[in-house]
């Protein structure tokens, strides 16, 4: 198969649990390639002269490198091309929306389907976990002498602090949480990223020298200042993600039965409710659920919920299915699960009984003129107001970031949502050795533009560390002929 032309190879379905089937479990939906799935999938790819996918990579990987190893069957190699550019491959093999970004721009998307390079990422990576023996990982650079410190172990901290590592510079990472991986552990579910996983890319920074102190909030524990002037750090890297959850501001928030997405899922997924009382952790879900928001976190709350054993599960999105902004690939498992759309609808107020969610008034929608995203505005129909009776309820209409650190550190400029002003291409912020990236900089996005931004800036980093070097030898180097003049 492999020496067929390449529009004449089909692209290659990625094997997955029965709906039926995975409603009733956690474990992973997508089952992932074989070795001849994965080299049939690769012998798709055209090996373009000028690779466009490469540019619609946030992390620059070379795509059709990878690629054509993999179609000769040398994973190994595979492995390390993927490592060289990438520090989470077996995250963004999962999690990542490649259909908008590598695959969006795949050549062979124009006659066919594009090639599925993110199924041959997650394939490599894991074939790279099975055969650790078998893979050489980069050996970081000789060391530097200096310290950078990184806050936040989401995915802009974790690929910074991976990339520092393999400059050579001593890293050290500080979370929060009791646990290292931000949103990819608290906020993506089992079911789409095991936590085993992260928890091999974590020990896989550790393998290159990287340090994890956990619990410890910057901003209450140790400031910015802190750690720049009383713990030695030359630099710190800020990435502190999107955690603070939006509201929708209507009556009855306040009840009962009411969560937010970022607590739901904190629950479920880093404190591990699901599996209550063997974790001491429980979670409330009546009868009926309701989600409300139409993103990837309000599918992963939709399709969490639904494992944990209600009747129903709403999810309420004020627009149409065409517009919502989650991946087609989780909408489409969220369809074939069980969960029912009620689109076209907005809440407007919580209903409920003795301090508990009864129920949701809602009220129908159309859609009017485009609004600043270019998605038409939806407006409310006059009169067209019903309620849906549920007992539970999951707002995932948005998150924002924590001001925390930025209200702790002097001379750092923040915008008008609370995020940290920063050179796009550098991460370099208005306080001098202090860099910032991904969601506390750009607002909630994705894990993939995290990563990009997380490795631009560990590059200007090494850039500011070694110019700060330069700096101190002209100066060490002009006091010592100065003082040979003197004496002579």
């Amino acid at each position: 198969m492999s020496n067929d032309k390449p529009l004449n190879i089909p692209r290659q379905p990625m094997p997955e649990q029965d709906p039926m089937e995975r409603i009733r479990n956690f474990m992973e939906v997508a089952l992932g390639y074989t070795e001849e799935q994965a080299v049939a999938e690769a012998s798709r790819c055209l090996g373009c002269k000028r690779p466009l996918c490469v540019d619609g990579c946030p992390v620059r990987i070379a795509i059709p490198d990878f690629i054509a190893a993999v179609r000769r069957r040398d994973f190994a190699k595979a492995a390390r091309i993927l490592r060289s550019a990438n520090s989470l491959p077996a995250i963004c093999g999962r999690v990542c929306p490649q259909e908008e970004q590598c695959e969006q721009v795949c050549v062979l998307a124009r006659k066919s389907e594009p090639v599925a390079i993110g199924r041959l990422e997650r394939f490599v990576a894991d074939w790279e976990a099975q055969h650790s023996v078998e893979t050489e990982k980069p050996k970081p650079a000789p060391p530097t002498g200096f310290r950078v410190a990184v806050v936040g172990s989401g995915p802009a901290g974790l690929t910074a602090a991976g990339e520092l590592a393999k400059l050579g510079h001593k890293v050290t990472v500080f979370e929060a949480l009791h646990e290292p991986g931000g949103v990819l552990v608290y906020g993506i579910p089992e079911f789409r990223l095991p936590k085993a996983i992260v928890k091999a890319e974590v020990e896989y920074l550790k393998s290159l020298g990287v340090e994890f102190k956990m619990n410890t909030i910057i901003g209450r524990t140790l400031t910015v200042d802190d750690l720049l002037d009383r713990e030695g750090f030359d630099a710190v890297f800020l990435g502190t993600g999107a955690g603070l959850p939006v509201f929708l501001n209507i009556p009855g928030e306040n009840l009962n039965g009411v969560y937010s997405a970022n607590e739901f899922l904190t629950r479920v997924n880093l404190m591990k409710a699901y599996r209550f009382p063997e974790y001491d952790t429980p979670v409330r879900v009546g009868r009926r659920v309701a989600v409300i928001g139409g993103g990837n976190t309000a599918m992963d709350s939709a399709r969490t919920a639904l494992r944990l054993g209600p009747e129903k599960v709403y999810l309420i999105y004020r627009r149409s299915r065409a517009e919502m902004p989650a991946r087609e690939e989780e909408i489409k498992h969220g369809e074939e699960e069980g969960v029912e759309f009620i689109l076209l609808t907005n809440p407007v107020r919580f209903i409920g009984e003795n301090g508990w969610l009864k129920g949701i008034e809602c009220v129908r929608m159309e859609l009017g003129e485009p609004d600043e995203s270019g998605r038409r505005r939806p407006v409310p129909v006059p009169g067209s107001e019903f309620v849906i009776e549920v007992d539970t309820c999951i707002v995932a209409v948005g998150n924002r970031p924590n001001t925390l650190v930025p209200s702790t550190t002097p001379g750092l400029e923040t915008g008008r949502h609370g995020t940290i002003v920063a050179d796009e291409e550098t991460g370099a912020t208005t306080r001098p050795g202090v860099f910032a990236g991904g969601d506390i900089v750009t607002g909630a996005a994705t894990v993939i533009l995290a990563m990009g931004a997380g490795k631009r800036a560990a590059k200007a980093i090494d850039e500011y560390l070694r110019a700060k070097a330069s700096r101190h030898q002209g100066e060490n180097l002009a006091a010592s002929v100065s003082d040979q003049t003197k004496s002579s």
